[in-house]
């Protein structure tokens, strides 16, 4: 694995920080600079007190940046984002820098303390945001799936009737699969960023922003979502694949009735 080449320093003020998902898919190829604080995710600065981080499944994060050095930054990004969102989903967060002598702190639904603000903690902070968002966006869209499967079982546990459009419920199966592809391949909630193999005594500041944000929890809540749709989407189309071959079995014999019916009339005109 490579290590992030991490160096520099953030000035110790306080200052807020905000993640945002752009798209599917987000291009890092090429945008090596000098002031590039980590390869993996790509981190940079802007400015004086700026900081940004790029993730590969869509992800940004900064914080120090003016308005009008946001609206720049994310329309530079635009051109290489896969998959763009109509709204991007947000995630913002309040860091507080403390002294040498305390310990970094993540308080529920409080500002984040950490001893000083210096890339390798933000980059820890960074990355869960990313993640936050990320499932955040995927959580709204199992949530529309939902929306759509639901009356369908309600309708049939009702009336006893199956949907018609049997491809809208694949598109449906098909979208979940991508979600679960996404969430395993790209955002790998479960793997740890690459700061901490060099910094093993950040371990302790991931491990709470992991619980605060509880992405575990959100990842495994999200599977078993996506694994429920797709049980159901796929109930639902072996259903009307039943319904249909007994309607061909059903039309192959009356077909066949007919064919003898006409076959002894026949043999009943030639009989005479």
């Amino acid at each position: 694995m490579t290590d992030p080449q991490v160096s520099g320093s953030i000035p110790q003020s306080p200052l807020a920080i905000k993640a945002l998902l752009l798209g599917d898919r987000l291009d890092t190829a090429g945008l090596e600079r000098k002031d590039m604080i980590a390869a993996t995710p790509f981190a940079f600065r802007i400015g004086l007190s700026g900081f940004v981080a790029l993730f590969r499944y869509g992800a940004v994060v900064f914080s120090g940046l003016s308005h009008e050095e946001e609206k720049a930054l994310l329309e530079s990004l635009l051109p290489r984002i896969t998959g763009k969102l109509s709204a991007y989903e947000e995630e913002t967060a309040q860091i507080i820098p403390g002294s040498d002598d305390q310990n970094d702190q993540v308080p529920p639904g409080g500002p984040i303390h950490l001893r000083a603000l210096e890339p390798e903690r933000v980059l820890v902070i960074a990355d869960v945001l990313a993640k936050s968002v990320a499932l955040a966006h995927y959580e709204r869209r199992i949530g529309a799936f939902f929306r759509v499967v639901e009356p369908l079982a309600q309708t049939l546990a009702t009336n006893g009737k199956l949907p018609r459009d049997r491809t809208s419920i694949l598109k449906l199966i098909g979208e979940s699969l991508i979600v679960s592809h996404r969430m395993a391949a790209r955002v790998a909630v479960d793997d740890k960023p690459d700061i901490l193999w060099d910094r093993v005594d950040l371990e302790r500041l991931y491990a709470r922003m992991e619980d605060e944000y509880e992405l575990k929890e959100r990842a495994t809540t999200l599977a078993d979502k996506v694994e429920t749709v797709q049980n159901t989407a796929s109930a639902l189309t072996d259903l009307i694949d039943a319904q249909r071959s007994l309607r061909l079995e059903l039309t192959v014999v009356v077909l066949i009735a007919v064919e003898i019916a006409i076959t002894f009339y026949d043999l009943y005109f030639l009989h005479r």
